[in-house]
C-alpha cells in the first residue's frame, strides 16, 4: 500500500474518538494484534487485546478527560513504516479548560500489514517543560485554542 499521511491520521483520529467516547474496543480497533502502548504514567500493555482490556477497566472506573491533540508530524520512515508525532490536551469532565498538569506529547508508528497500516507503538509522555513555564503556557494556550475549534465534535 502506497504511504498516505491521511491514512496515518486516520489511525491516530480513530484512536482519540474511541478514547474520548470512552469506547476501549474503538480505541484498539487499529492496533496491530501484537502492538504496545506506554501510557502517560508509564503503564505499559503489549498486544491489542490487553491494551483493549486495559482501557476497558479504565473506562469502567473513570469519567475521563477528552483528548485534544494536535499533530505536529507525519512522516514515511521506511516503505511499510510511519512515524506520526503529536501533542495533546485535556480537558477534564464538567470543564471546558485544558488542566496544563496533563498535557503530554504522544508517539505514534504504524506498519503497513497486507495493505493495511496498523498502530505498533503509541508513546505518551507527560509534557512537564521543566523551567520552562513560558513553554508550557504557551502549548497550553495552543491547545485549548484547538479545544475551542474542536468543540462542537467532541
Amino acid at each position: 500500500m502506497a504511504f498516505d499521511r491521511e491514512d496515518i491520521r486516520g489511525l491516530y483520529n480513530r484512536m482519540i474518538a474511541g478514547w474520548n467516547k470512552a469506547d476501549a474496543a474503538a480505541m484498539t480497533q487499529d492496533f496491530a494484534a501484537n502492538g504496545h502502548i506506554v501510557g502517560f504514567d508509564g503503564t505499559q500493555q503489549n498486544g491489542r487485546a490487553a491494551i483493549a482490556a486495559h482501557l476497558a477497566l479504565v473506562f469502567a472506573n473513570h469519567r475521563v478527560a477528552a483528548y485534544v491533540p494536535i499533530v505536529r508530524e507525519i512522516r514515511q520512515l521506511a516503505l511499510d513504516a510511519a512515524l506520526l508525532r503529536a501533542v495533546l490536551g485535556m480537558v477534564p469532565p464538567g470543564t471546558d479548560v485544558i488542566n496544563p498538569a496533563t498535557n503530554a506529547v504522544q508517539t505514534l508508528i504504524a506498519a503497513c500489514h497486507e495493505g493495511r497500516w496498523r498502530i505498533e507503538m503509541l508513546q505518551n509522555t507527560p509534557a512537564a517543560w521543566h523551567g520552562r513555564q513560558a513553554e508550557a503556557d504557551a502549548l497550553t494556550a495552543e491547545l485549548q485554542a484547538a479545544y475551542e475549534a474542536a468543540k462542537p465534535k467532541l
